[in-house]
């Protein structure tokens, strides 16, 4: 997977998260915290493991580039809005990540259109 982010001034761990996207499961893993939570696709993915397979899952199903263009803080969150390019229905499209931060980890991740 491509990813554009160097134009944005991303917080460490969500930078770190779009960087580790382009890998495996395990590298998007450490990317959160022990119980973190992951809402995709309108399923909740609880934990490291949950997080690994939702990740791994999504990689054999789809190929695809993520391009984010903006950020903000809003609500406690960090707000990205990527642009999602591949072969799955309605490509591309515009998903927003909220992420919630704990450390130099992400607590919470939430993506939707």
């Amino acid at each position: 997977m491509k990813q554009t982010t160097r134009s944005l001034n991303l917080p460490i761990p969500v930078s770190a998260y779009f960087t580790a996207d382009k890998g495996d499961g395990e590298a998007v893993l450490r990317c959160f915290t022990e119980n973190a939570v992951v809402k995709d696709e309108g399923h909740t993915h609880k934990g490291r493991a949950a997080i690994k397979e939702w990740k791994t899952d999504a990689s054999a199903k789809y190929q695809y580039t993520c391009e984010p263009f903006a950020c903000e803080a809003k609500g406690g969150k960090i707000v990205v809005t990527s642009r999602l390019t591949g072969n799955f229905p309605g490509s591309p499209v515009d998903l927003r990540f909220f992420f919630e931060l704990q450390g130099a980890r992400i607590a919470s991740l939430e993506i939707i259109p």
